[in-house]
């Protein structure tokens, strides 16, 4: 690894409510959605990032539950080689997600868009594994998966 070369690392949550996933879509980039989420700050926690992010992108507290998912893939970002790790977890409070308004969104402004989606959708979304195991009815399953695209 070069000495430009960095780590980027992030946390997700993985909302689903009678079988859709909650998405967003980037103010920066909407053409494809992705989890909400966020980068850890120092000294965070994946489940203290993913707090904090939620409600300040979406002005509900999550309760978190499973670790889902580890997501690592490459990049260039600003000509700088980067390597996110991203962290998925279960959200179990859905319903509180089902209308998310202005108030209490602090970053708000970082979003274009939230979406609920159903399996058959035809959203992008990234990582294609989460729409992949959305499609397969394996969103929730058992255990870790671990994906590096």
């Amino acid at each position: 690894m070069s000495l430009t070369s960095k780590f980027v690392v992030r946390s997700r949550a993985v909302v689903v409510h009678d079988g859709k996933l909650l998405v967003v879509r980037h103010a920066h980039n909407p053409s494809y959605a992705a989890l909400p989420g966020g980068h850890l700050e120092f000294g965070e926690s994946p489940e203290e990032c993913l707090i904090r992010e939620i409600i300040e992108e979406l002005g509900a507290t999550p309760v978190l539950g499973r670790l889902l998912y580890v997501n690592t893939f490459t990049i260039t970002v600003d000509g700088v080689p980067t390597q996110p790790l991203e962290f998925f977890f279960e959200v179990t409070n859905s319903v509180d997600f089902l209308d998310i308004t202005e108030e209490g969104r602090s970053h708000a402004h970082e979003l274009a868009a939230i979406e609920w989606v159903e399996a058959d959708s035809s959203v992008t979304i990234l990582p294609t594994r989460i729409a992949e195991d959305l499609r397969a009815g394996k969103l929730l399953a058992e255990g870790v998966r671990f994906n590096k695209n």
